[in-house]
């Protein structure tokens, strides 16, 4: 039975001071003995309470104390939660006490009966000293406690009760109820699991002083640009609902319930029961794996000696061996103190190591296992000076425990043409002597080879990745420079050294007949060739156009710049992110701005470069003989490469939208657009439909999807809050993305991801941590192994290292020990 309310009362702790300030006073006017009673300074003396308190006859007590007038949502709240009591199987029942008497936190024999306590109140100071010293009592013994909306307001004289709750609300908070999406991050908490990723409903919405994500763990967030959040809204991270383990108990706060409708919402309700199932101790969910302070980031390598490259060479990418080890190669650009040769008269033109070093964790010592002479030591410059080739990925065969087979994606020297500016791209298996460490550098067998221009930079790809059939995915750039397009398509036919284009990527990535631009999917055999699985974007085989125009090989292409992709092996799927042109602004008459991009792909197809971007936002061609004239748009779904420069198919598939795109503007530009669906490209006009992502200097690094072992790894392995989520970077920190993703349900091509989550206080952005992000993977411990470049370019330096991230946490709550076992639980055979 819910009590009647008490009449109206005082502020409890403040009427205490007031009266022993009345008695001091009058002490000093009557010459008499000051009042009786603790001076305010003294401690409370703490309740004996049962640990944890509560039993197997759940009990919730709900609170609702207040200052002023009792809320309006109090009786809707109540019987809802009376109501969820009610839900689920026998054993997960439990009754509640309704009150608004502070007393009962003083009172031990009472307080002790209940598993949780539930904040409805959030009028002010509603428990004095004594009463909040009890709850402070509760939470030590290990109880539950749910506050929820305006239960943030209460107790605003008290870290503690802060600490309890997360957060404060902001000065200003939007007064009335907005229909806005709630991004559901945590797909595995009670609370939290049964609910859809992307949440719409109605509430009234609280803005924060303080963000408080990182310092507890969020479970969701709500979408600031869905409803008009007011001036005091902060940034995109807008957490809605979290928990924490707090000071021996749990503690779950949920800003929504501020209306009396929300109560009615079945979601809503089933957000409510998750919560208390949590903090009565009938279920058990990790409200750790969020915090940033329970994460290590430890360096692993560390400087070079002057000279040498003992420890790391220009960070370039890494794999991780079944048992540890971690192999991680450097591109060819060395330390200040080497040359760099630039003159194409001179033989050793951009010659340079392109390195392979290995950390083993049980030493924690880097062996070199072996270089490679590669044409990736040509330094910086202007583009017709500088280069990106070199050893540019590595991976390990799937059986490398037996065969110890290792392949590397590199550019070889030996095979450049000073005279046409021509090289060879090559992917070569190589056999790794498993007792040295030491790759046998006679052991090479050159699986796929192809030609690339180096006349001029650049886009050179790079990484690598493994399907679970054994299938191997080889990612390469464009090798095309945008410089002769103003930053814009890359289409710019005119540009050639001895008649080969490096300004028009219509030659490379939209053509079907040749390999760059392209993520490749080949099957290596065991002789050291390769078949080509079914399922491709081409067989090899079209009879289109004449046929010979296709190359089999090509699961994807339409890509610029490649450097990192990761296969999902529980999904197959591909998670790709490449590096966008330069021009910092959309054009009216060109197209759209530079758009880092990452994609997560399910078939084979074209992602548009160079002919769209983004989700199919159109450049446009360029008139021969001058190509500084616009002519028309691209027709995304109707493609044509017209190019004088390419040996495919005319007609070539259509361009696919792309699920995360980034400009200078920020995250996800998009456009009004005309009749014919081409965007205005005006930015007075443009949308940002991710404002979790910012752009600027920007190089997209793809990273993996986490995939949590239950019953391996090691001690500092993620926990599986993580699993399943997809993470994606950028080459720098500050603002670009470093973010875990999750997507929404199904394989919509294109979809824009359903939540976002910053990773910067746990794999450290700024200078002494992991500022330069190039490569991130984990390994069988369930530890993250993050490559940081260093902060110059085409060169390795004092700050160029491999990172570990573990996790410290400890083990979802409450304790196998602590759980709630009600008669009808054990009687279940548990």
């Amino acid at each position: 039975m819910r009590h009647q309310p008490h009449p109206k009362r005082a502020r409890p702790r403040r009427r205490r001071i007031a009266a022993l300030l009345t008695g001091a006073l009058a002490a000093g006017l009557l010459g008499g003995p000051a009042l009786a009673g603790p001076p305010p300074d003294t401690p409370v003396p703490k309740l004996a309470l049962p640990s944890p308190p509560g039993g197997e006859d759940v009990r919730v007590l709900v609170f609702h104390g207040a200052t002023g007038e009792e809320s309006p949502t109090v009786d809707a709240a109540i019987e809802a939660i009376e109501t969820i009591g009610r839900q689920g199987p026998a054993q997960e029942h439990f009754t509640i006490r309704a009150t608004d008497d502070p007393a009962v936190f003083t009172n031990a024999k009472r307080l002790g009966r209940f598993n949780a306590v539930v904040f409805l109140t959030g009028d002010g100071d509603v428990l004095d000293p004594e009463q909040e010293a009890g709850l402070e009592s509760f939470m030590e013994a290990g109880g539950g406690f749910l506050g929820i909306h305006d239960a943030a307001r209460a107790e605003p004289y008290s870290d503690w009760f802060t600490g309890l709750i997360g957060a404060r609300p902001a000065e200003h908070s939007p007064a009335k109820a907005q229909r806005a999406v709630v991004e559901v991050g945590d797909r595995q908490h009670p609370a939290t699991k049964e609910l859809p990723v992307e949440w719409k409903r109605l509430d009234k919405w609280l803005n924060w002083e303080k963000n408080p994500s990182g310092a507890v763990h969020t479970v969701a967030r709500v979408r600031t640009n869905s409803y008009e959040p007011g001036p005091d809204a902060g940034g995109w991270d807008h957490p809605v609902s979290w928990c924490r383990d707090y000071d021996g108990g749990r503690s779950f706060y949920t800003a929504m319930g501020g209306t009396a409708a929300s109560y009615q919402e079945t979601d809503f309700r089933t957000h409510l029961r998750g919560a208390l199932m949590w903090t009565t101790r009938l279920a058990r969910a990790d409200c750790q794996a969020a915090i940033s302070a329970n994460y290590k980031a430890e360096r692993l390598t560390a400087p070079n000696q002057p000279g040498k490259a003992d420890q790391i060479g220009e960070p370039h990418g890494l794999v991780t061996a079944p048992d540890g080890r971690v192999f991680y190669i450097g591109r060819g650009g060395a330390d200040a103190s080497q040359p760099v040769v630039t003159d194409w008269d001179d033989p050793d033109i951009g010659k340079g190591k392109g390195q392979v070093h290995i950390w083993d964790p049980e030493t924690e010592k880097v062996t070199l296992a072996g270089e490679l002479t590669v044409f990736g030591n040509k330094g910086g410059g202007e583009e017709l000076v500088k280069n990106e080739e070199g050893l540019l990925g590595i991976e390990l065969d799937p059986g490398f425990e037996d065969n110890g087979w290792v392949y590397l994606h590199y550019t070889p020297h030996s095979e450049i043409n000073r005279e046409t500016h021509m090289a060879e791209r090559r992917v070569s298996r190589f056999t790794l002597d498993q007792k040295t460490d030491k790759l046998d550098m006679g052991s090479e067998k050159v699986l796929l080879s192809w030609p690339v221009q180096i006349h001029s930079c650049c886009h050179a790809g790079g990484g690598m990745a493994w399907d679970s059939k054994e299938n191997l995915y080889i990612a390469t750039g464009d090798n095309n420079s945008s410089q002769f397009s103003d930053g814009y398509s890359g289409n710019n036919p005119e540009p050639d050294f001895k008649g080969v284009s490096f300004a028009d990527a219509r030659r490379t990535a939209g053509n079907t007949n040749n390999l760059n631009g392209k993520i490749l999917r080949i099957h290596p055999e065991d002789d050291g060739t390769y078949t080509i699985p079914e399922g491709n974007l081409f067989t090899g085989k079209e009879p289109d156009e004449g046929g010979g125009k296709t190359r089999g090989e090509i699961y994807v292409m339409g890509v610029r710049n490649p450097a990192r992709i990761a296969v999902d092996k529980e999904t197959d799927t591909l998670y790709a992110g490449w590096v966008g042109p330069d021009a910092t602004e959309p054009s009216p008459t060109w197209g759209p701005a530079k758009y880092d991009t990452f994609a997560k792909i399910t078939s084979a197809g074209n992602q548009g470069w160079p002919y769209c971007m983004g989700n199919k936002q159109p450049y446009r061609d360029r008139n021969l003989p001058d190509p500084s004239k616009p002519l028309g748009w691209y027709d995304c779904d109707h493609l044509r490469n017209e190019s004088p420069n390419n040996d495919g198919l005319v007609n070539i598939p259509p361009a696919r939208p792309n699920n995360i795109w980034y400009s200078p503007q920020g995250g996800g530009p998009d456009f009004p657009r005309n009749a014919d669906g081409v965007p205005s490209y005006k930015k007075a006009e443009q949308k940002l439909t991710l404002p979790w992502l910012k752009g600027g200097g920007q190089a997209a690094m793809n990273g993996p999807v986490y995939r949590y072992d239950a019953g391996g790894g090691a001690k500092g392995k993620w926990p599986s809050y993580w699993n399943g989520k997809w993470f994606v970077g950028d080459l720098y920190d500050g603002e670009q993305p470093r973010h875990a993703l999750v997507m929404p349900d199904g394989d919509k091509t294109g979809a824009l991801p359903a939540h976002a989550e910053s990773l910067d206080g746990i794999v450290p952005v700024g200078e002494g941590g992991i500022r330069n992000l190039m490569d991130w993977k984990f390994g069988p411990d369930g530890a993250l192994y993050v490559l940081d470049y260093g902060r110059g370019f085409f060169t390795s330096d004092d700050k160029s290292a491999l990172w570990r991230v573990t996790y410290k946490g400890g083990e979802p709550t409450p304790l196998p020990g602590d759980m709630a076992e009600p008669a009808l639980r054990k009687g279940a055979g548990r």
